[in-house]
């Protein structure tokens, strides 16, 4: 059994690896590399995404019984990194979701249960997975057979998330049901015709239009969704024009819709729509609206949420757990997971301690920095979830909780 030093250690020294040579999407050859070369060793039955840059490893407990998935995501974004950390990456993508956390903690907890595999009465699936970032991996994962990887659907499926604000260092949480929102995908494009920027009156220029689309999208929200409730509609891109003299022919813009409940997202969509269509008729233009399904809420079980509450309370302490209120407007492809298998997401806060979580920088930002003191607290709970989710429902119980022997 590893000492819980030289463990952190470890974690440590890979995740700043992976923090300094992020990369983006489906395709990771060396970020799988380096969890390929962290897992080596180990007795796990090791797989290769065929499509895409994923690792599936399945550790078979020393008596049959069930199996549990533990998913770590590997993926960065595309975003110029600004903490001017030490290790940081300079090639243009960024660790600002935490992913590298993540991973490192995924290899610990791996470590961890692999150790006590004389005691495990089941199988342990570790799901790394790629583009979690807007590309849904795991859908692609699951596709490929991630879920049957030890012979059977697992009984349960666990993933923690890192965040860089908002909560507490070291507090974990999670709730009941939603936890973070279905997602939707927005584009419209504005048409117009062009002309000289000396002469508009000869266009139909579409910036004006498409700048008053972004102007009532906020009105929609608050005249769409009951104040009791949560949603969020985003503009994140616009794209027109090619020089300062030159009235385009068209503006493109491009953004995200999240909900946690349909009959929200089914009147925001329709409202979305309309008001593109409405405001472009007005400006003497057309527009042409799309709303794309992408992901569905990330909704905990209750049996599942309990129980990664109770073993997180049990593990690091009470005051190292609070339940979220209310769920964030964040989308989550884990949501796929739980399609299949019951199962819930724990988040953690990895604001570094000398920081205001209140005021720190959040996920996604250039600016974000997530505490390394966190890494094996994660993997601990990890390996802990996994092992008594075995024991509740295998035939042998653990000798002792994995924290207690790290």
């Amino acid at each position: 059994m590893p000492e819980t030093h030289a463990l952190h250690r470890d974690l440590v020294r890979l995740r700043r690896e992976l923090h300094a040579d992020p990369e983006v999407g489906l395709a990771l050859p060396r970020t799988r590399r380096r969890v390929l070369d962290a897992l080596a060793g180990l007795p796990l039955e090791v797989t290769r995404g065929r499509a895409i840059g994923s690792v599936t490893a399945v550790l078979r407990g020393a008596r049959p019984g069930p199996a549990v998935l533990l998913r770590g995501d590997m993926d960065a974004l595309p975003l110029t990194e600004l903490t001017g950390l030490d290790y940081a990456s300079d090639n243009g993508a960024m660790h600002a979701c935490g992913h590298d956390l993540h991973t490192a903690m995924l290899v610990g907890a791996a470590r961890l249960l692999c150790a006590r595999r004389h005691e495990l009465s089941g199988d342990v699936i570790f799901m790394f997975q790629p583009g979690e970032e807007g590309v849904d991996g795991a859908a692609k994962m699951i596709a490929e057979g991630v879920l049957d990887a030890a012979g059977s659907l697992p009984v349960a499926a666990f993933a923690i998330h890192v965040m860089s604000a908002r909560f507490p260092h070291g507090v974990f949480t999670t709730r009941r049901g939603a936890l973070m929102a279905g997602a939707d995908l927005l584009s419209v494009t504005v048409h117009g015709s062009g002309g000289h920027g000396s002469a508009p009156h000869l266009a139909r220029d579409p910036l004006p239009a498409a700048a008053a689309v972004v102007a009532a999208l906020p009105g929609l929200l608050t005249r769409t969704v009951d104040p009791s409730g949560t949603a969020v509609l985003t503009i994140g891109e616009i794209h027109s024009g090619t020089a300062a003299n030159i009235l385009a022919e068209r503006a493109e813009l491009r953004g995200t819709l999240r909900w946690h409940d349909v009959r929200t997202r089914d009147a925001l969509r329709s409202g979305f729509g309309d008001v593109c269509r409405s405001i472009a008729h007005a400006y003497g233009v057309t527009a042409h609206p799309e709303v794309r399904e992408y992901l569905d809420v990330t909704a905990n079980t209750p049996a599942e949420a309990d129980f990664a509450a109770a073993v997180a309370a049990d593990l690091h302490g009470p005051h190292r757990y609070r339940d979220l209120p209310q769920p964030l407007c964040a989308g989550e492809d884990f949501c796929r997971v739980l399609d299949h298998v019951p199962g819930a997401m724990i988040l953690l806060g990895a604001c570094p301690a000398d920081l205001d979580p209140t005021q720190a920088h959040d996920n996604h930002s250039p600016y974000a920095v997530f505490d390394d003191a966190v890494l094996t607290d994660g993997a601990l709970l990890y390996a802990e979830l996994a092992a008594r989710k075995l024991a509740t429902t295998g035939t042998v119980a653990l000798d002792h909780p994995i924290a207690h022997t790290a």
